[in-house]
């Protein structure tokens, strides 16, 4: 890569970026700075919107997440759609891959890990495409073990000094983006970036900063990062107020805004959402659901029955089997509807823009391989495909926004206006769409 930036132009530069942002923090920001240091001249952000991996709504909605991205560095949000989103770290990886791609001007994708070594990544990831790895893991599976520690233990006999991978999960994650790559034949480089911080899910209690505090609490604080999982917990226990040392202060200035409005997610109320829809689906069985299988559908339909919040009926979906994170996405999925084979990602769903992305954006008018718009309704014109993936989505964003302090209407995916946080987040017109299927 250039080891310096040029002027916005034709021979611009451009990193993508895969994440959640929930919430945006210093880590975040930091990852950000890293890509700029190795001469990027714009960073493009695929990121998730009112649902994410982990089978829960976001802290925050998509627009106040996106918003905070760009006014800390970002200059392209791109909304994942929600059954995406919510989906397996393969799926997950492949959809933001293919967004990334699909606009044909993104030259790298950047990434945090563990483990900062891209080519061990695209080792790991062409021998999970090996024939014989579907061969290996089955053979434990049939000992007993659980999925997770078969697939690495499977990994690691086919390829030596990998299967670790798959026990950090930013390398998973790292891992499925080099796998995206290959099997979609992107042109884009990986590029892999040491983390810095806590680790993933660690809780503010966890140590590492090397100094002397009097508590490990005051040394996580005092470093200035956490994790998102912590993060979360700790606006459930104090409040929006309580992110202020561990998010740049744009960011923060935009979730107290947020807060004020009651814009924040509530689990109360995402429980009840959930098992309403839970109950009201439970006549007509899960079989159908994605992810049904090997009596799963039943164990569901068993706990609705009996669970009176997400808490109890993840306690009683538990097994060895399947990681806690698979079966929140089910519940989630059985709850929505979303069906066993999901439409073919095909469009790009812009939420907002830096003016350097809009320059991005200009470009991509003319290398983009899918429609490109800031308009769902635009979109979901352009095949059948792109309608039933924008009906899931924006029944997803319909419950996501049920689950917040102070629920917004239904049809915010189509409302959402463009972000121009240079402008002081006021909304720039809607981007339509040419004969070129591109939209700008």
């Amino acid at each position: 890569m250039p080891a310096a930036c040029r002027s916005v132009g034709e021979y611009m530069q451009i990193a993508g970026i895969i994440a959640e942002y929930n919430p945006f923090h210093n880590g975040h920001a930091y990852q950000i700075e890293q890509v700029r240091a190795q001469g990027f001249d714009a960073v493009v952000c695929v990121m998730s919107p009112g649902l994410v991996q982990r089978g829960e709504p976001a802290l925050f909605p998509a627009d106040v997440r996106a918003s905070a991205a760009l006014r800390c560095g970002a200059d392209v949000v791109l909304c994942l759609p929600a059954p995406c989103a919510a989906s397996s770290a393969q799926m997950f990886a492949a959809a933001g891959v293919r967004a990334l791609d699909a606009l044909g001007c993104v030259q790298a994708l950047c990434y945090g890990a563990e483990t900062p070594n891209a080519g061990l990544h695209v080792r790991a990831a062409a021998a999970l495409m090996e024939p014989k790895m579907e061969t290996a893991l089955r053979a434990y599976l049939q000992q007993g073990m659980p999925f997770a520690p078969a697939r690495q233990q499977a990994l690691e006999d086919i390829c030596p000094g990998t299967g670790k991978l798959l026990g950090a999960p930013n390398d998973i994650l790292a891992v499925e983006y080099c796998r995206a790559i290959l099997e979609q034949k992107s042109t884009m480089q990986p590029m892999a970036l040491a983390r810095r911080g806590a680790a993933h899910g660690a809780p503010l209690s966890d140590a590492g900063t090397g100094k002397t505090f009097g508590s490990l609490r005051a040394a996580r604080q005092a470093a200035g990062f956490a994790s998102g999982t912590a993060l979360r917990s700790l606006v459930e226990e104090q409040g929006v107020p309580a992110l202020e040392p561990y998010v740049p202060k744009a960011a923060l200035e935009v979730y107290l805004r947020a807060a004020r409005k009651g814009e924040v997610w509530n689990r109360q109320a995402f429980s009840t959402a959930l098992l309403c829809r839970l109950r009201a689906g439970y006549a007509q069985g899960f079989a159908s659901v994605r992810g049904a299988g090997e009596g799963l559908e039943n164990r569901l339909s068993a706990a609705v029955r009996q669970a009176r919040t997400d808490a109890e009926l993840l306690e009683l979906l538990k097994t060895k089997r399947y990681a806690t994170a698979r079966l929140r996405r089910f519940a989630l999925d059985a709850a929505l509807k979303v069906p066993q084979t999901l439409p073919e990602m095909s469009y790009l769903h812009v939420l907002g823009a830096s003016k350097t992305g809009l320059a991005v954006l200009r470009k991509a008018k003319k290398t983009a391989r899918l429609p490109l718009s800031s308009s769902l309704s635009v979109l979901e014109k352009f095949s059948s495909q792109a309608a039933d993936m924008a009906a899931l989505h924006a029944a997803a964003e319909d419950f996501a926004a049920l689950c917040l302090i102070s629920p917004r209407p239904m049809g915010t995916a189509y409302t959402q206006k463009f972000i121009l946080p240079e402008e002081g987040d006021t909304i720039w017109t809607q981007m339509g769409s040419n004969r070129n299927q591109n939209a700008l």
